[in-house]
């Protein structure tokens, strides 16, 4: 006969061994599939039901950061699904201590409901400052980044609209000093329609970005129309009227400077080749000797041309006039031969330094001199560094002959010989 086994028959011992079964079974898996903390930093806080401020004409403004570090307790496998990008952090206003202006931050994980343990935000609160709202009106300047098209030059810029109103609080208002419509111009060659970014300053020049402050701009934004103008350089000639006193004659004009950027449109450049000071600003009659004028030429532009700097259209003339039978001469210091230089030494003199020179003889022989080859300086025993007035050799035809002893002024300095790579002297001693 079959014995029948009771499933009460020692109770207390099956008990006390599914107990401890169950215990076995957890520390199993937690050994296998541990709980495990993960950090988030810069989770943002979002904060909700604001509306209980805003409604009542207040504003508010987050006491430092609006984002947190979030701390999650999971299993393992659970934590190795998520990142940081699921986590939601929200203050809600309904919550605030109204003393101290303290709001719960609260954590939550939707798409792991019930899948971790706990979720929690270090700090646990965010603070806000709530404060009266204000209004302040501010006129748009114009600041452009970049530059147009090489040739090109930017004309007027207009903004529209011309005024920004800024709302929120009063306090960061107050710090709020001017505002500024910024437009990228590089690379223009014609006009055009640009929007243009708001940038807000203080007193100081600090660029500032004020959180919570609102404008009036709009889906529209800012519009800034840029002119773009075409540059040009154009030489500056001379019209000269009058007759010099008697025994002398007219030999020459320069202008300083000797030509002018002007901008304009296209249309207004074309043909423009030359500024022309006209004979009635340039009256020598009577003169014995150099004459000297200031002219503003700006009166001598067509419509629709302007100088590219302001204030250089004053212009000075000189107007040579001389005896008959002479001729001055400016002779670039460049242009002189230099002859019997020491071999360590080297010349150094002003850029753009002349000479004057001064010759006399038959105006037909004159008129024709040409001494561009013939102007030198010895410098036969000058051997060590300094700086020297010397004289100058010109070997001038017969017939014409110099006024007054000329001199130069030369530096001389210690030849700079440039230190020959190694492998390139060796290479050149290898070629011969």
């Amino acid at each position: 006969m079959m014995k029948k086994y009771k499933l009460t028959k020692n109770l207390g011992l099956k008990v006390i061994a599914f107990f401890f079964a169950a215990i076995l079974w957890l520390i199993v898996v937690n050994l296998d599939n541990p709980v495990v903390s993960s950090t988030f930093r810069d989770i943002p806080v979002t904060i909700v039901n604001d509306d209980i401020i805003t409604s009542a004409g207040d504003v508010y403004q987050v006491v430092g950061e609006q984002t947190v570090s979030v701390v999650v307790n999971a299993t393992r496998d659970v934590s190795q699904e998520f990142d940081a990008e699921d986590i939601i952090a929200t203050a809600d206003v309904t919550e605030m201590d109204t003393a101290t202006g303290l709001i719960p931050i609260k954590i939550s994980l939707p798409d792991y409901s019930g899948k971790y343990e706990s979720a929690e935000a270090v700090p646990r609160n965010l603070t806000i400052q709530r404060e009266k709202s204000g209004k302040k009106v501010l006129s748009l300047s114009v600041k452009s980044d970049n530059e147009p098209a090489d040739g090109y030059i930017l004309g007027d810029m207009t903004v529209d609209p011309e005024e920004v109103t800024l709302s929120g609080a009063e306090s960061v208002l107050a710090q709020i000093d001017r505002a500024e419509a910024r437009v990228d111009v590089g690379g223009m060659t014609s006009d055009q329609k640009k929007t243009a970014e708001l940038r807000l300053y203080d007193a100081d020049g600090n660029v500032l970005n004020p959180p919570q402050i609102e404008n009036n701009l709009g889906e529209d934004g800012i519009t800034v129309s840029v002119e773009v103008l075409k540059l040009k350089s154009v030489p500056i000639t001379l019209k000269v009227s009058g007759t010099p006193a008697e025994g002398y004659k007219y030999t020459g004009g320069t202008s300083t400077p000797e030509s002018l950027q002007v901008c304009g449109k296209s249309t207004a450049l074309e043909g423009f080749d030359k500024i022309e000071i006209p004979s009635s600003a340039l009256d020598i009659s009577g003169a014995s000797g150099t004459v000297e004028k200031t002219v503003d030429i700006s009166g001598y532009l067509p419509k629709g041309v302007r100088l590219v700097e302001e204030g250089s259209g004053s212009i000075k003339v000189t107007l040579k006039v001389e005896q008959e039978g002479t001729r001055s001469i400016d002779f670039l210091v460049s242009s002189l031969r230099i002859n019997n230089l020491n071999e360590n030494l080297q010349v150094n003199y002003e850029t753009g330094a002349e000479i004057a020179i001064r010759v006399r003889g038959e105006e037909q022989r004159l008129s024709t001199l040409d001494i561009s080859n013939a102007v030198s300086v010895d410098l036969t025993g000058y051997t060590m560094p300094g700086t020297y007035d010397l004289p100058v050799k010109i070997d001038l035809p017969e017939g014409i002959t110099l006024e007054g002893q000329v001199t130069v002024s030369l530096t001389l300095e210690e030849k700079i010989v440039e230190d020959v790579p190694a492998d390139e002297t060796n290479q050149g001693e290898e070629n011969n």
